[in-house]
């Protein structure tokens, strides 16, 4: 793998030229899986000038097969490098099933857990690069050179950290990881606990405190609050930093519902109500300067925060965009 990072990793990679320029604004973004890769996009669109870097949330990450897959890295990099299943929102588009099968015939577990053979090939590369000893943070650099996603994309930290979720079913009381509640259970045996294994000892990823020290605003997308963005604040050190700075988020929340998923499960988990005032009220006003809610949610209220509320569902990119202009207007506004 030595050839493949000498050649690859470029200074900026995955930065668009104009992104890169001394003197754009520097907006830095946490992201999730799904709804953080689609606001993403949006945000990439209404400016496309500005250099942007996204933090991305590992609390998914899993080993499978042997492989170490990365769902919510590979979601924003497929995403924004054209490479996404649009219908479902995340995988590889134009994906076929004949591995997955092959393993499934052998008995392989798990079965509940399906990877696509192009998505393969990513996890492919990622675990040997691995194995050789190269950072997580380095090969998502190396990855993201095939797909030009015209963000810096960094994971929140290279050390591993797994979200394990507490169960009581039929096998009794566990911990279970979060994928095989969250995929093969659906969320449907309710979480006692959630928890970030491995946390404790974590380190920010090279880059990701510079990149806060050095942002101008800071975007939340509509992320699930718990296992995404909840997630990369409790890495040690990434909250601390985005205090001083001005941030605004989009709630994920509208009227009493998830824009997408099963947030609900995970809010219900650690004793917080599914409403867009309790999102906010758990990030905190130390964090959070302005808050995008939808029309039905505008009564939300916290002292020290901007609520601000409009249209937040994104039926498309456009509508994405719509939003991204929003929450950075107001960043700015508040910035000043």
């Amino acid at each position: 793998m030595t050839g493949f990072l000498a050649v690859k990793l470029t200074p900026q990679t995955g930065v668009s030229e104009a992104g890169g320029r001394l003197g754009r604004m520097h907006i830095v973004s946490l992201a999730g899986g799904i709804g953080g890769a689609r606001f993403l996009r949006g945000l990439r669109a209404t400016a496309p000038d500005a250099q942007i870097t996204v933090i991305g949330n590992t609390g998914d990450d899993i080993t499978l097969f042997g492989l170490r897959v990365c769902p919510d890295l590979d979601t924003v990099m497929y995403t924004l490098g054209h490479g996404i299943d649009e219908e479902q929102g995340w995988g590889r588009a134009k994906e076929s099933h004949v591995v997955k099968e092959e393993l499934a015939a052998y008995g392989v577990e798990p079965q509940w857990f399906g990877l696509g053979d192009r998505d393969f090939a990513t996890h492919i590369v990622r675990s040997q690069m691995l194995e050789a000893g190269y950072p997580l943070s380095q090969i998502t650099r190396a990855l993201c050179v095939r797909w030009q996603p015209g963000v810096r994309l960094l994971p929140m930290s290279d050390d591993r950290c797994e979200t394990h979720v507490v169960i009581s079913d039929e096998q009794g009381r566990r911990a279970i990881h979060f994928q095989e509640w969250w995929v093969r259970l659906r969320a449907s045996v309710p979480a006692e606990s959630i928890a970030l294994v491995g946390v404790d000892t974590a380190r920010p990823a090279p880059g990701v405190l510079e990149a806060i020290e050095e942002a101008d605003v800071v975007i939340l997308p509509p992320s699930n609050p718990v296992v995404s963005i909840g997630t990369i604040l409790q890495v040690p050190g990434i909250r601390d930093a985005l205090l001083p700075k001005t941030v605004v988020g989009v709630s994920p929340i509208v009227g009493g519902a998830p824009v997408r998923g099963m947030a609900d499960a995970c809010l219900t988990a650690i004793g917080v109500e599914t409403t867009a005032q309790a999102v906010l009220d758990l990030y905190g006003a130390d964090l959070i300067d302005g808050w995008l809610v939808a029309p039905e949610d505008e009564g939300v209220a916290l002292d020290g925060v901007r609520v601000v509320a409009g249209p937040i569902i994104m039926h498309d990119v456009d509508a994405a965009a719509d939003i991204a202009r929003t929450a950075l207007d107001l960043a700015q506004e508040l910035a000043r």
